[in-house]
């Protein structure tokens, strides 16, 4: 092989190499690539990371009105005490006079 040929064989692989690098790069694996060299996550994992997160919200949603439900409970139990106390001192009082 001629010295010419082979520095158009050679000139030829690195422009190929080049190309199909750009298009890897510029590509959602390319994409992907930057991210975890960037020390971001995978579009997968933000969104089970999203989904989860959603699932946490949604919990303490429910536990929020499972709280606020037993904290009108206990508003309720404590005027039933405080009426049952406040009708025994009446009749302690009435029975006093």
């Amino acid at each position: 092989m001629s010295p010419e040929a082979a520095a158009i064989a050679i000139f030829s692989l690195a422009t190929l190499g080049a190309a199909t690098l750009l298009l890897v790069l510029r590509s959602p694996v390319g994409r992907a690539l930057a991210r975890r060299i960037e020390g971001g996550h995978a579009e997968g994992a933000d969104t089970e990371r999203v989904e989860l997160l959603e699932r946490r919200v949604h919990d303490l949603e429910a536990v929020q009105l499972r709280m606020a439900e037993l904290e009108d409970r206990v508003d309720f139990t404590e005027r039933l005490l405080s009426r049952g106390r406040d009708a025994e001192q009446a009749e302690s009082s009435r029975s006093l006079h």
